[in-house]
């Protein structure tokens, strides 16, 4: 069995989550990787994050819808005997690059992947409302590029229908204006309007702000790519001005009583 991080073979390529998008939000573990790689390869708009922390690196990148391209840059590089990093947002292996990568891997057996977590936008954001995740919950993307609609509508009803809280990506695009509110159309066949719900927007970048909300003024938010979405199970309530899904606790209740 290989334990992570002990071989040292120069064809090694590392999937690195850095965060949200402020520069607080890279684990230790991910600057200390990235500073020893010679080629960073990533999205354009993730690429430019890091230039201005990692100044001196070689920098490769690729627009969206050229995941497969960018995957296999990467491979190229390491072949070279470089090493190299693929760049995600958030963690790597959510709605990232770490599954491409691995998918990919067997064509380039000489060439070793490791997945570097990172701070995902439900636990950033999550934060930044208080604490929404605080018992079982459920994350689902409305960006139907890779996956059908029917399939996304499926989930999200499944979900409601279970009590779980609910964190989504991806909620709305210029392409995509009315997905928000097609969601919470469905969710809302399932759930009360009332249903407790947050926004955390541009989370770790300038004008991060979030807010708290019902289902109902929820279907009718305008938002963005930029934007996480929060949807409370049925024991979410805002205490202190911030959104919290207790796990349970007897509060004042001596231990074991």
């Amino acid at each position: 069995m290989e334990k992570r991080g002990q071989d040292k073979e120069k064809n090694r390529i590392y999937v690195v989550g850095i965060g949200s998008g402020s520069e607080g939000q890279i684990t230790r573990q991910a600057q200390a990787i990235l500073g020893e790689c010679d080629v960073i390869i990533g999205y354009t708009v993730y690429v430019d994050l890091l230039k201005g922390w990692l100044p001196g690196k070689e920098y490769l990148t690729t627009p969206m819808t050229q995941e497969v391209e960018r995957c296999r840059m990467a491979f190229e590089e390491a072949k070279k005997g470089k090493r190299a990093a693929m760049v995600c947002s958030g963690d790597a292996g959510v709605y990232g690059m770490a599954g491409l990568m691995l998918e990919l891997a067997k064509e380039y057996p000489d060439c070793t992947v490791e997945v570097v977590p990172g701070v995902t936008a439900a636990l950033s954001g999550g934060a930044l409302l208080g604490a929404p995740l605080g018992h079982d919950f459920a994350v689902i993307s409305l960006s139907d590029l890779l996956t059908p609609w029917e399939v996304i509508e499926r989930r999200l009803r499944y979900a409601a229908m279970a009590d779980l809280s609910i964190c989504i990506y991806n909620p709305s695009s210029k392409k995509r204006a009315d997905y928000l509110q097609r969601a919470c159309d469905v969710l809302l066949e399932v759930l009360k309007e009332d249903r407790v719900c947050g926004l955390a927007v541009q989370i770790g970048r300038e004008g991060e702000h979030y807010q708290i909300l019902t289902l109902k003024e929820l279907r009718r938010q305008q938002t963005d790519m930029f934007t996480t979405v929060f949807i409370g199970n049925s024991q979410t309530r805002r205490c202190a001005g911030r959104m919290v899904t207790p796990r349970g606790y007897r509060i004042g209740e001596q231990a074991g009583s």
